[in-house]
């Protein structure tokens, strides 16, 4: 597993606490002669806790360039338990030890600590060390776990597109509502807070939701489903516009105006909305995701509408006077 902070061998819990309270007293003021001497003496007693100095160093470091709740929590608040816990769990989850891949699969700031992340309006292709391919889309997250049993990538957020690759180990793609098998597949995954849509390019993808109890489902090429935590819906041709989101396209096919500027939203910081007037306004057609400006101003040509920008971070798609 690729440690989001490039973590040494694993930090014990009490070391961890340890260095995070000399971090915290630290950076409440300047110690005393004494309390110098203390820290010093802790920081020599053991490589681990040398290690775990050094690594929490970086943490916070790393942290002044992140935008998260996780973040706020380690950085403006020194006197706080939040502030603490905050920098203990970052401690902990960047160790890359088992114990650890279990919490980040369970704990809901793991995009924040995630091997591969995209931020918002970029796309991102990696390549994994058994020759699968992963193309991210805007703010998406994953984490990877190959050993010599199986091959596990979980999506934390977001989207992204796979080709997997051949190999022995079985693969696993763990999605906040369940597990999918590829067999040789490319496929494109979607997680939602309700639900994932997944849709098969090629070969097949066994699907089993986490709450589901009966026989796996056989997604079969060129289909596409949802599913939640309990069940599946029905599988489906797919749609036109599937996975285009790749090649940096938008497609609609008569659209919902409210929906489609939804989905360019994706794409652009800040606030994208649409006025109930216009929402169910049909649009079709295929646009690029990385000119959302130059989207916008289409549609005040192509549609009764105008665009109301208040900033480039507060734009409203409104009814034309």
């Amino acid at each position: 597993m690729n440690g989001a902070f490039n973590a040494p061998p694993d930090i014990g819990a009490a070391v961890a606490e340890q260095a995070v309270s000399w971090l915290v007293e630290m950076q409440g003021g300047a110690l005393s002669p004494r309390r110098q001497q203390a820290w010093e003496q802790w920081l020599h007693a053991h490589a681990e806790h040398q290690r775990a100095w050094e690594h929490i160093q970086r943490i916070n470091q790393r942290l002044r360039g992140l935008s998260s709740p996780l973040a706020h929590a380690a950085l403006n608040a020194p006197k706080s338990s939040s502030r603490r816990q905050a920098l203990k769990l970052l401690l902990l989850l960047g160790a890359g030890s088992a114990l650890t891949w279990g919490l980040r699969e369970q704990l809901p700031v793991t995009p924040l600590l995630a091997d591969f992340s995209s931020p918002v309006g970029q796309r991102r292709n990696v390549q994994l060390q058994d020759g699968s391919q992963v193309r991210l889309n805007t703010a998406s997250a994953v984490d990877v776990q190959f050993d010599e049993q199986q091959r596990v990538i979980r999506l934390l957020e977001g989207e992204m597109l796979l080709t997997a690759a051949r190999d022995s180990r079985p693969l696993l793609v763990r999605t906040a509502h369940g597990t999918l098998q590829p067999q040789a597949a490319r496929l494109n995954v979607r997680q939602f807070g309700d639900r994932t849509e997944i849709a098969v390019f090629e070969g097949r993808v066994a699907l089993m939701p986490t709450a589901h109890t009966g026989s796996a489902l056989w997604v079969e090429p060129h289909q596409q489903l949802s599913f939640n935590r309990l069940a599946w819906n029905a599988p489906r041709p797919l749609d036109a516009g599937s996975g285009a989101w790749a090649d940096g396209m938008l497609v609609a096919a008569h659209m919902r105006l409210a929906d489609f500027l939804a989905e360019l939203g994706r794409y652009r910081r800040g606030q994208l909305n649409c006025d109930p007037k216009v929402a169910d306004l049909l649009i079709s057609g295929t646009y690029p995701v990385d000119d959302s400006e130059r989207v916008l101003d289409l549609l005040a040509v192509s549609l009764p509408v105008r665009i109301k920008r208040f900033t480039r971070y507060w734009v409203t798609v409104e009814a034309r006077v």
